[in-house]
């Protein structure tokens, strides 16, 4: 099965392990030797400015990932905070 770049960032991305829903892929990283995708690169949890800073990004070996179906990508093992909720006061 062939995928394309564009078509894996539209694809939401769900940690099997407890459900919790974990961004879209923003980035890969490949193995220029062979070219095969080593891992994805998500934004992380930590808020929404935190998307234009890769210092805190969630990377997820090309192993942990289950299966991509139509609109998700499923993957196991993943270690990322769930994301701090605002409170309303």
């Amino acid at each position: 099965m062939f995928c394309l770049y564009s078509c894996l960032k539209n694809k939401e991305v769900i940690n099997v392990t407890d459900g919790r829903r974990l961004g879209c892929i923003i980035d890969l990283e490949i193995d220029p030797v062979c070219g095969k995708i080593i891992k994805i690169i998500l934004p992380s949890c930590d808020g929404f400015f935190s998307y234009f800073s890769n210092k805190n990004n969630i990377c997820i070996p090309w192993e942990n990932i289950e299966r991509i179906g139509d609109d998700i990508i499923l993957v196991r093992d993943c270690e990322c905070r769930p994301r701090k909720r605002d409170r309303i006061i």
